[in-house]
């Protein structure tokens, strides 16, 4: 019980700072605001100002914000009755695994097609990767419990 509240709580935290992260690339995108970007750290701008950098017109980062806010409203719900209590955990681990497919295919598009490495793109990729860990160990964890609970 414990263990699971601290992966919640740690899950919560991630996707917050996923989400802060997502607005900060979208305030660069939007405002084309280049002195956001840190110097001398990496290639923000040249990776936020690439065809890469939209799906469908979409901002990338757009995309990444909706996804850690539905995240966290997924923890949220997680406590409000059986169905939420019971398919959030595998409904968090689905979106917590596209999103790390969607972010490897981003890093490699980074490195190999653009050639240029934004830190907080770096910094999003880690961080849903952490969620997708927790998501394992959450779920884990959860069928232990069941198992062992007659």
């Amino acid at each position: 019980m414990k263990l699971d509240r601290n992966l919640r709580l740690a899950s919560s935290i991630l996707a917050l700072i996923g989400f802060v992260d997502s607005l900060y690339l979208t305030i660069i995108k939007l405002t084309n605001n280049k002195a956001l970007c840190l110097e001398g750290v990496g290639d923000c701008w040249t990776v936020n100002m690439s065809v890469y950098s939209e799906l469908a017109g979409i901002p990338i980062s757009v995309l990444g914000m909706g996804a850690y806010l539905l995240l966290i409203a997924i923890l949220f719900l997680e406590t409000k009755g059986a169905f939420w209590e019971n398919n959030s955990p595998i409904l968090f681990f689905g979106i917590a695994l596209a999103g790390t497919i969607y972010s490897a295919y981003l890093t490699y598009v980074e490195i190999y097609v653009i050639k240029a490495i934004c830190p907080f793109c770096v910094i999003s990729a880690v961080v849903i990767l952490a969620l997708l860990v927790n998501s394992i160990v959450r779920l884990i964890h959860g069928n232990q419990k069941d198992i062992i609970t007659p």
